[in-house]
Order: structure tokens, then sequence, then C-alpha cells
């Protein structure tokens, strides 16, 4: 109950939205609850395309891209969608999408890509990886601009975000402008006192997040795990694209994002955080109506179009 009383008002409704579920037996079930349908819009146009992925497996991308004719490049984001490393696809964020391509005039490309535990890391990094390196290789197809290409994701998709940017660093590959790990699953370690902090059943909460853990390092939790897989084991943040990141006050994410943004930061790396008080995991998106989680939203929606606008020649 103390947790609920901290939730802002017109956020608490939702916990009583969301399905309480136990991993691992309930991940079956939850996978199989399909995300909302959303109205298709005549400026956005869906594209799916198949290609294959590092380790020649199929691997769907989900383009969506200005309808209009105009010719010119557009801005790229690679969008991760979240789930725990084990949860989720693009259409989830079908809407959200849309107002990216529609508020930033870019297209998006969200790869489906592999999840854990059938596909331990690192299948899903590799996945967005590939999909980095073929906005890279097609950008000329696809009318994008391969000089102004972000990544970004929420929860899990924001961890394989942070990591991508590690990972495309290291490998010398495709740059990376901007990133957006929002509220970022960063840390196997759980050893934060928020990780402690948040137990209600309603939100991610610490038992699922350890078993998630497990279910993508398809190990135990032992020494040697990779920054690559957990990259809030990074010690070197140095030449990493200008980020802008956001966690909720009641997130089980919040102190590892914390410690994140602020090593970031001594890194030389242009960071813009917010915290939003008495908002717990992705509440914007379980209370999308609540002032809080508009003004969420569209912070996050402008810090896009304001990157693009950096580099708009």
């Amino acid at each position: 109950m103390e947790f609920e009383k901290r939730v802002v008002p017109e956020l608490r409704a939702g916990l009583s939205i969301l399905e309480p579920f136990r991993l691992p037996e309930d991940l079956m079930h939850i996978r199989a609850v399909q995300p909302q349908a959303v109205q298709q819009s005549q400026a956005v146009e869906i594209v799916d395309l198949q290609i294959h992925g590092v380790h020649g497996n199929e691997l769907q991308l989900r383009l969506y891209k200005p309808g209009s004719a105009n010719t010119r490049k557009r801005p790229t984001l690679l969008w991760i969608h979240g789930g725990g490393l084990i949860l989720g696809s693009p259409e989830a964020d079908d809407q959200l999408c849309i107002d990216f391509v529609t508020a930033a005039d870019c297209i998006v490309v969200s790869p489906n890509y592999r999840l854990a535990p059938e596909f331990p890391y690192p299948a899903g990094l590799e996945d967005c990886y590939s999909t980095l390196q073929w906005i890279s290789a097609s950008a000329e197809v696809w009318g994008m601009d391969c000089h102004r290409i972000a990544v970004g994701g929420a929860s899990a998709g924001g961890g394989l975000a942070a990591a991508l940017t590690l990972l495309a660093r290291d490998r010398h590959g495709p740059g990376i402008m901007f990133q957006m790990p929002l509220y970022p699953m960063l840390d196997h370690r759980n050893v934060t006192p928020s990780s402690y902090e948040i137990t209600h059943p309603a939100v991610w909460n610490r038992a699922n997040n350890l078993e998630a853990w497990r279910m993508y390092l398809g190990q135990e939790l032992t020494e040697g795990v990779p920054i690559y897989a957990s990259p809030g084991l990074a010690t070197d943040l140095s030449d990493l694209p200008a980020a802008y990141i956001c966690v909720g006050e009641l997130d089980l994410f919040r102190d590892e994002t914390l410690d994140y943004v602020t090593r970031l930061a001594r890194a030389g790396v242009e960071v813009e955080f917010h915290l939003y008080p008495g908002c717990y995991h992705a509440s914007e998106h379980v209370v999308p109506e609540a002032d809080i989680s508009q003004r969420i939203r569209s912070e996050y929606i402008q810090s896009l179009v304001r990157a693009y606008r950096k580099t708009d020649f």
C-alpha cells in the first residue's frame, strides 16, 4: 500500500489495469496477449521486410515512413521494442513509431529481434546490430540519411539501445548521432536500492527482473558478463552519442539509470535526463490520458525532433 500512496494520483488507476504475472511460469500466457490494434495513418506507411541476421536467421523489420512523395533523404530512428528481453514485438509500438515519424519527419525501423530464453544473449543484440548495418547499407534505396541515425527504445529496448551504441563504437560500425534509452534495463546485478524497493506485483518488479536476466544471459548470474549484455557494467562511456534518458521515481531501474546518466556526463557525453516523481515503469503507456503521461511522451518525442534539427542542413 505504501507504494500506491507514492504514485501520482492520476496514475493509480493503472495499477488495477495491469495484470500481475510471474516469471517464468506465466511467460507463455503473457506472450499470447496481443497488442491493441492501431488505426493506420494515411500520412505514415508501414512496410514489413525480411532480412538475414548475422547468424543467418530471418529477421523481420517493421519500417514506418512518411507517406508523402517527398524524395529528400530523411533521418532514421532504429527503435527497439521493450518487454524484458523475453516479450514484445514491433507492432506493440505502432502508434508511438507513427508519432515519431509525424513529429520528426523521419523514418523508423524496428526489428523483431529474437527473444530469450529460446535465444539468449547475444541473439537479440546482434539482430539490432544487423538492423543498424541494414539501415546504413539500404539508405539510398529507402531515402534514409545514413549520417543521421538515432537509436532508441524503452525498458529492455532502452537497454539494448545503450548496448548497441557501445557495440557500434567498439566495432567501428555505422555511426549513431543520438541515443534515446528510456527507463532502460541496464544492469543484470540488481544491487541498487530501487531494485530492492520495487516489488509491487502489478509493475515490473524485482522477481520478474531477476528471472528475465537469467533467461537472457542463459546462465546463472556470475562474473564475466559482457558489457554488451549488461551495459551498466561498462566503465568506458567515452565517444558515445548524445543522449536523452528518462525514468520514473518509482521504477525498478531508477538507480541504475541515475548511475549511467552520471557516468555518461562524466565521460563528456551530452546527456539530457528527466526523473518523473510518482511515476512507475512505463506508466505513460498504462494511463496515456494522464497529464503526466502526455508530458513524458511529448518530451521524449521532442528530444528526437531537436536532435535531428541540430544536424538539419
